[in-house]
């Protein structure tokens, strides 16, 4: 059975981005890699500290660790990736041989489902689990093979510590590249309106999701 995860209107009326947060990480359940085995000897993962009493600031949250994207431009994650866009976050590495690809391309029917007018106002940003394997010149031919290199999905890599601290904020805390999550995190970033989706629920399933999020709400 497939379904979607949608917080709906209520999600609206949460002005603490790390609430939105929190939510996502008390509500996550790891889908593994079918046929992956866990690290031998896998060292503990350092969680980076969060404002105590929170945080209102999506920047501060998000952080502006600078990552390189497919393309070997460096981006601010927060500035140049994230602010006031809607987007779809997922997690792959690209030596993967069953997850990765089958929901990159699942998320490319996601965006033809959607037609050209409504993709065009979201991102799809795939973050590499493995980033001292997937330099972006390895990601640039990840995507070239998948047929989704371009302006619009950004394929982002940096140093480990980079990688970890923006994936830890999403929620990834992650052993090894293999055990990390295949949900997908959607969001209107201006609007703090945050879902986590199945990465078996239907392409046309996510589409309406992404357009619900991208038309513009009243009073923002």
């Amino acid at each position: 059975m497939s379904t979607v995860s949608s917080r709906g209107a209520s999600m609206r009326t949460f002005d603490w981005v790390v609430l939105g947060v929190c939510l996502w990480i008390l509500a996550s359940v790891a889908f593994a890699h079918e046929g992956h085995q866990p690290a031998a000897n896998a060292g503990p993962v350092a969680v980076p500290s969060t404002p105590a009493g929170g945080t209102r600031d999506a920047q501060t949250y998000f952080t502006d660790t600078l990552l390189r994207d497919q393309n070997g431009n460096q981006v601010r994650f927060y500035s140049d990736v994230l602010k006031d866009r809607v987007v779809l976050l997922n997690v792959i590495f690209t030596h993967c041989n069953d997850a990765c690809p089958l929901i990159t391309r699942k998320l490319k029917e996601v965006r033809e489902a959607m037609g050209e007018a409504a993709a065009s106002k979201v991102t799809f940003i795939s973050l590499t689990s493995d980033p001292l394997n997937d330099s972006p010149a390895v990601l640039k031919s990840f995507a070239q093979k998948q047929g989704v290199d371009g302006p619009n999905w950004l394929f982002l890599t940096g140093e480990q510590a980079q990688i970890d601290l923006v994936l830890a904020r999403l929620g990834h805390m992650l052993p090894s590249p293999e055990q990390h999550s295949t949900q997908l995190i959607v969001g209107d970033v201006a609007g703090k309106r945050w879902s986590k989706i199945r990465p078996d629920a239907p392409p046309q399933a996510i589409a309406q999701r992404l357009t619900l999020l991208a038309q513009p709400v009243a009073g923002l």
